[in-house]
């Protein structure tokens, strides 16, 4: 069903082209927009409404609502408006006003692909209150497995640019205007001749119901959000802009950690003062190419990390939130198989999970014909542990072939001012040889001082390897194949295991349901993997896990999975705060039932069970979370993990809990503060983070940061007794944007 026949003011609707590979022209403004949510300009009244379809609940369904939006241009900006009609105006979700937070409300969204390259795009939104949330996008919004907003998903929820937008309620429905400086997209433009890919929606939260432009079908997981399914369309006079953004900050507080004394009989504490300016400056060299140059760069207002609980013998990986390193940060992207990567941003000013100042640095991203390119290099200072180190890594990727295969290299440096240094190099093509099958194949090698003599370069390698269906709708697969050396080693990167070969794949079988059904799709899948140790091919670890998903028209998801692993353990390991896993080889089995609700509602819980073997013992897992918003200045979100874990043949145990509590209050737009509370009993620490945010207008921002780590345990084994407050910091920053 397509809406929008009527057209804005009357004018005709924007009908899909016959062929729709060639760019549907956008309308130039005749006149002048003010931006306050009333769309009655004679401008807009040139400007024909796109033609909706129904995405969900079922596609090309009959609409409930009817939905009219525009697109449209001038010098400077793009322009999009939403007329979004409501029969039933007080159903209207309009649940916070919290910058970049979605929490079941309204929306009006536009992806933008400004480059045109079929796999990166800019995400802006808004709700009914005039809530800003902009996300980037990138490897076309697959996520093969994963979870698209979560740790290595292909949506980075923390970006964030320069926008406009304006709304109003009335007992119509809701409307909306959104400016987008071109500035902030970045593009290409030939004598002022530009193409970019749009797709735009409108998502009726209370019925689940997503109005889309073009008529995406539902064959991918974000389809609604997938840059090679966007529309083309083209601008013309539309020309380079080079603007330079000074953004300098004032940074003052204090903070303190309690530490034994010298004759370790005590806890004593130094109250630490800071004062620091520092200068972050962004210029567009052309409209392609953004450079970023920072000094004296602070990260104090960065949102804490979340809370997790390790039960196994790898690492934790933690994603980026700085938002320095966010700007077309895919372009930097170079996955080595999972969570792990050659570079990983979070290495460069924490070291051992402590912060380490950076003096500053440069970073340049953009696009030039059909190539991506970045450029990074960081500073940092010495400190009484540390030496001080230099980061650098640059990246090329050109496509090749078609839109969608890519070929490219990537290179980074982690230097020492002791003389150590750590190099890593890659290189990686991903090829469409047809249809929905695509081919990924990466090599990367590392270098570093210290490394014994004699090492052959496959013993300081990782070859990986996949093939794979992208498209949901029937069967789907994917296989692959990673080969990693005893001495690959990353150093501004994050690898989970090392001196292995991999082999693993999925097959699934996903069908979307008619009208008539309750479920939107009902889908079963199986995932199998076994890791080889190199040193003796030996398995080190394999799995089989079968699944079955039930997705609602309501929005409501019901996941019901058994894992099968298998661990063999070379070396025992402690779980975290818990008993030790001896040496050995395990088989476990586990069921799993995972409950998510609709996410239109005002509350919003979800729920996972799990239990079965474990090692050489037992395991129950219990997750609850909800999200609340009793109004529409305040919203309650809390999450409980519980882990009752058992080796009755040892006579030992874990009860380990990880309970998050969060407090999201907005008096407006502009004023907010949120308080995360974490409790690890693991780690017998209670975390509290705490931030204000006044926000003048984009770019300029008041900030009020509290943190506090809390001794649960006060009393050890030996020595004096510990603090309660563990560490302390109270600060205040002020950043200013100089606009052009």
């Amino acid at each position: 069903m397509v809406l929008g026949e009527g057209g804005a003011g009357g004018a005709p609707a924007m009908a899909q082209t016959s062929r729709p590979s060639d760019p549907m022209p956008l309308t130039r403004l005749s006149g002048p927009i003010v931006l306050d949510g009333v769309i009655d300009e004679p401008a807009w009244r040139q400007v024909p409404a796109l033609p909706m379809t129904v995405y969900t609940p079922t596609y090309q369904g009959t609409p409930t609502e009817r939905t009219e939006i525009l697109v449209a241009y001038d010098d400077e900006y793009l322009y999009v408006a939403g007329r979004l009609y409501d029969s039933d105006p007080a159903g209207v979700r309009a649940n916070t006003l919290y910058r970049d937070q979605y929490s079941g409300d309204d929306v009006l969204a536009i992806v933008i692909d400004s480059y045109n390259d079929n796999e990166t795009a800019l995400w802006f939104a808004t709700s009914p209150p005039g809530v800003r949330s902009d996300r980037s996008v990138a490897n076309d919004a697959q996520f093969g497995g994963g979870v698209p907003f979560g740790p290595g998903g292909p949506v980075n929820s923390d970006w964030n640019t320069f926008w406009d937008v304006a709304t109003v309620q009335n007992d119509e429905g809701w409307f909306a205007e959104m400016r987008i400086p071109f500035s902030s997209l970045g593009f290409q433009d030939v004598d002022g001749h530009v193409v970019m890919g749009i797709i735009t929606y409108r998502f009726i939260a209370r019925k689940n119901e997503r109005h889309v432009f073009p008529s995406i079908p539902p064959n991918w997981g974000m389809g609604f959000a997938k840059p090679s399914q966007a529309r083309r369309v083209s601008l013309e006079g539309v020309r380079s802009q080079k603007p330079v953004y000074f953004t300098p900050y004032a940074l003052g507080g204090v903070s303190r950690v309690a530490e034994l004394n010298g004759a370790q009989t005590a806890y004593a504490s130094d109250n630490d003062v800071t004062n620091e300016v520092g200068l972050d400056v962004k210029y567009s060299v052309t409209s392609n190419l953004v450079l970023d140059l920072t000094a004296n760069t602070d990260f104090a207002q960065v949102e804490a990390d979340s809370q997790q609980l390790n039960l196994t013998r790898f690492s934790l990986f933690f994603p980026e939130k700085r938002q320095f390193f966010q700007e077309r940060g895919s372009i930097f992207e170079f996955s080595t198989g999972g969570l792990s990567r050659l570079f990983h941003s979070r290495q460069i000013g924490l070291n051992e999970g402590e912060p380490v100042r950076l003096l500053g640095g440069a970073r340049l991203v953009g696009r030039i014909g059909k190539t991506d390119l970045g450029f990074l290099n960081m500073q940092t200072a010495s400190t009484a542990t540390f030496d001080a180190e230099n980061f650098g890594v640059i990246r090329v990727r050109r496509q090749v072939f078609n839109s969608f295969s890519n070929v490219g290299g990537i290179a980074t440096t982690r230097i020492g001012g002791g003389g150590s240094y750590n190099v890593a190099v890659g290189a990686d093509a991903l090829i469409r040889p047809f249809g929905d099958e695509y081919v990924t194949v990466k090599w990367a090698e590392t270098f570093e001082d210290g490394r014994p003599g004699g090492t052959g370069l496959l013993d300081a390698s990782r070859v990986v390897a996949r093939w794979e269906r992208r498209n949901e709708d029937g069967f789907s697969y994917n296989a692959d194949f990673i080969r990693s050396g005893a001495d690959y080693n990353p150093g501004v990167g994050f690898a989970i295991r090392q001196d292995f070969t991999f082999g693993g794949g999925t097959l699934q079988y996903k069908r979307f349901q008619g009208p008539q059904s309750p479920f939107r799709s009902i889908e079963v899948q199986n995932l199998g993997d076994v890791y080889v140790s190199n040193a003796d091919r030996r398995v080190e670890s394999a799995s089989i896990q079968p699944s079955v998903r039930f997705e609602m028209k309501t929005g409501a998801n019901i996941n019901i999975q058994v894992k099968n692993s298998y661990e063999s353990v070379r070396e025992a390991f402690q779980l975290s705060g818990g008993p030790e896993i001896p040496i050995g080889d395990y088989w476990f089995h586990e069921g799993q039932v995972r409950l998510e609700s609709p996410r239109g509602g005002l509350f919003r819980p979800n729920a996972t069970m799990a239990a079965g073997t474990f090692y050489d013992g037992w395991r129950v897992f219990l997750q609850g979370g909800a999200a609340w918003n009793p109004s529409l200045h305040l919203e309650l979100g809390g999450n409980y993990q519980l882990n009752v874990i058992r080796f009755s043949d040892r006579n030992e145990s874990l009860n380990a809990h990880v309970v998050a509590f969060r407090i999201q209050t907005a008096l407006d737009v502009h004023l907010s503060f949120s308080t995360l509370l974490q409790y690890n009993s693991t780690a017998d620490d209670v975390d509290l983070n705490s931030r204000l945010r006044y926000n003048f207008r984009e770019g300029n921002d008041l900030w009020l940061v509290y943190n506090e780590g809390f001794n649960t345990d006060r009393d050890g084994l030996t020595g004096p007794r510990r603090p309660l407050s563990q560490r302390r910091t109270l600060m205040v920053k002020y950043t200013h944007t100089f606009l052009p």
